[in-house]
C-alpha cells in the first residue's frame, strides 16, 4: 500500500492527492493507487508539486504512451510539451472556452490529459469539468432512446482547418499560442454517443458539438438540433466541476469521462501551462 491521500473535491468529480513526490518515479503501487482515484474521480489534482517538464513527461508515461497533438506546436527542446500560454496584454479570442473532449477527433482518441502550472494569475483562469458519467445516469429516457446506437462523426474543420476559428484568420490575432491548422482538420472518424468507459465499463456520453458535426445516418436538419439538445443537457451546472488553478498544481483528466472548458477573467495578467497528452491504449 502507498502512502498516497485521495480528498474529493465535494463537487460532482474531482479528487486531491497528497502523499506522492512527482519530482521522483512513482512506484507500481503509486502508478495503480493514482489510476484508479483517476478512473473513480475523473479530474485528479497534485497540488504543491515544484516540478519541471522531465517530471511531467515521466508522470505522463507512467499512465500511457504520447498522444498526438497534431495542431500544436511543441515547446523548444521537446516533442509531446505544448504551452497553453496567454500574454498579459493579449486580446485574441479565449482558447477552448467550448465544452470539448480533447482530440475527440482521432481516430483512436486519447486516455487523458495533463496540464502543469507555469504562471498562475491571482484571479481568474478556472478549469470546467463536465462529468458525462453523472450527465448518462440523469439522462431522461426520451433523450436515451434518441441517442442509443448512434455514431457521432467527429471532425477538427470546424477549429483547426485554414479557414477554422484557429485558422489561418487567427494568426493576425496576436494569439502567444503555437497553434497550428492544416488540411488535417478535414479527417472524420465516428464514435459512439452512449458507450462504455474501456476501462471501468460505466456508461456515459463521448464528446459533444463542436468537434461533433453530425450523426452517421441522420441528415443534419434532424442531427444538429439533437446535438444541441445534448449539448445543453450534458453541460448543465449541476454536471460541473469549477477547478481553481493554483501555482505548483498538476491536474489530470480523462477525456473519455469529462468534458472541459477553459474560463478568463484574468485580463491584464499572463498565464502558461504545460500540457502532455496520454494516448489512448491501442
Amino acid at each position: 500500500m502507498s502512502s498516497i491521500e485521495i480528498e474529493s473535491t465535494g463537487q460532482i468529480c474531482g479528487a486531491r492527492i497528497r502523499g506522492v513526490d512527482l519530482t521522483k518515479p512513482l512506484s507500481p503501487i503509486e502508478v495503480a493507487d493514482i489510476r484508479a482515484a483517476w478512473l473513480e474521480h475523473h479530474v485528479v489534482i497534485f497540488p504543491d508539486q515544484v516540478i519541471d517538464d522531465d517530471d511531467l513527461e515521466r508522470f505522463t508515461l507512467s499512465f500511457g504512451p504520447f498522444g498526438v497533438d497534431t495542431f500544436f506546436g511543441p515547446i523548444e527542446g521537446r516533442e509531446h510539451i505544448a504551452a497553453i500560454n496567454r500574454d498579459a496584454d493579449e486580446t485574441s479570442p479565449l482558447f477552448a472556452e467550448n465544452w470539448h473532449t480533447d482530440w475527440s477527433f482521432q481516430e483512436h482518441p486519447p486516455q487523458g490529459t495533463c496540464l502543469r502550472a507555469v504562471t498562475i494569475p491571482s484571479t481568474g483562469g478556472d478549469t470546467l469539468f463536465a462529468d458525462q458519467h453523472a450527465a448518462f445516469d440523469a439522462m431522461p429516457a426520451s433523450l436515451r432512446e434518441r441517442l442509443e446506437g448512434k455514431r457521432a462523426i467527429h471532425s477538427a474543420k470546424l477549429p483547426y482547418s485554414p479557414q477554422g476559428s484557429y485558422g489561418d484568420a487567427d494568426r493576425d490575432s496576436g494569439r502567444s499560442m503555437d497553434i497550428r491548422p492544416s488540411e488535417e482538420a478535414f479527417a472524420e472518424f465516428s464514435h459512439p454517443i452512449l458507450r462504455e468507459h474501456p476501462e471501468t465499463g460505466r456508461l456515459g456520453i463521448f464528446g459533444c458539438i463542436g468537434y461533433i458535426i453530425g450523426i452517421e445516418d441522420m441528415e443534419p436538419a434532424e442531427s444538429m438540433p439533437l446535438l444541441k439538445e445534448l449539448h445543453d443537457w450534458q453541460s448543465q451546472e449541476r454536471f460541473v466541476y469549477r477547478h481553481a488553478w493554483e501555482p505548483d498544481m498538476l491536474v489530470l483528466w480523462d477525456n473519455r469521462s469529462v468534458l472541459h472548458a477553459a474560463t478568463g477573467g484574468y485580463e491584464g495578467h499572463s498565464r502558461r501551462l504545460h500540457r502532455t497528452t496520454i494516448g489512448a491504449a491501442v
